[in-house]
């Protein structure tokens, strides 16, 4: 399943969208990141299929849905109002939800704010940087952050001058090939980005409106480290072992954070992790969900 085949609607919150679904029983609903859409989880749909309900969505402004206006914004809150209204009114229940990347941070934020929604929590690398600076960071915060967190602050640095700041320049100046191949190789890294197929190009291409919105706009909602401990729902933290350095310790931080979270080094995979090593992170994520809750930390997830 690689296209949009099968795909139904639903309207929510004035919107209408998109998803695939296989299988029957509990649901495991899947999230993609940014520059995605539902194809991102053509490996994942078959094989948690066999097993669960497996429903993948493209949220509001990904495609096939309609696409976010030139110029306009596009904040997260919005998004988890969606998730939930999804989850509703297609009467879903509680559901485990898998998250990628910015995807992930939806995931996260329901969690907090929805708990009666989620079952159990698998995140994949979310970009929490509102953790530790706003955004766009203050001065006085990344000092503050330079003492405590030497190595976190470096990343987080190189990461806004190296990435954000000239990929918002090539935004502004037009030239949006530009944008998205310093943040694609800022995010996946250079191997991981000259990887990439024709095919998978083509969704990042097709997904550009929504990705310079969310680049060019409010950025991520600010994140208490006091929230994130409440986090009752069993979490997987997922991350890949070729991914920026940024990706790891944002993962390490939420894993310090979250009271019952294991955390995963995916092998020969950056950030894409659920593509670059399909087979390792549908097994991971399979054994997580189908273990007793009261057991998950007694398993070789680790």
């Amino acid at each position: 399943m690689t296209g949009f085949d099968g795909a139904t609607t639903i309207a929510v919150n004035g919107t209408s969208l998109a998803y695939q679904e296989r299988g029957q029983g509990d649901v495991v609903l899947f999230v993609h990141g940014s520059a995605s859409d539902m194809r991102t989880w053509h490996r994942q749909l078959p094989a948690f299929g066999s097993s669960w309900r497996a429903v993948a969505y493209s949220r509001r402004f990904a495609r096939p849905n309609d696409d976010i206006g030139e110029g306009a914004d596009d904040p997260m809150m919005p998004h988890v109002a969606d998730l939930v209204a999804f989850v509703r009114s297609a009467g879903l229940g509680r559901v485990h939800l898998v998250g990628h990347s910015w995807g992930a941070f939806v995931c996260l934020l329901t969690a907090l704010r929805y708990p009666d929604v989620v079952n159990k929590l698998v995140l994949m690398e979310p970009p929490v940087l509102t953790l530790f600076v706003s955004m766009p960071p203050g001065p006085l915060q990344l000092l503050r952050l330079l003492v405590t967190r030497p190595r976190l602050a470096g990343a987080i640095v190189k990461f806004g001058t190296g990435t954000v700041s000239p990929a918002q320049r090539a935004y502004r100046r037009g030239d949006d090939d530009a944008a998205m191949e310093i943040f694609g190789r800022g995010v996946l890294g250079d191997a991981a980005f000259e990887g990439l197929s024709a095919e998978r190009l083509a969704q990042v291409r097709a997904n550009r409106r929504a990705d310079k919105a969310q680049l060019m706009g409010a950025g991520f909602p600010p994140l208490a480290a006091a929230s994130v401990r409440t986090i009752q729902a069993p979490t997987l933290l997922l991350h890949g072992d070729r991914s920026p350095m940024l990706f790891g310790g944002l993962t390490r931080e939420l894993e310090r954070l979250i009271p019952d979270a294991i955390c995963t080094e995916i092998p020969q995979a950056s950030h894409l992790m659920h593509e670059d090593n399909p087979e390792r992170v549908n097994a991971l994520i399979q054994e997580f969900l189908a273990a007793p809750a009261d057991r998950l930390m007694d398993t070789d997830l680790r």
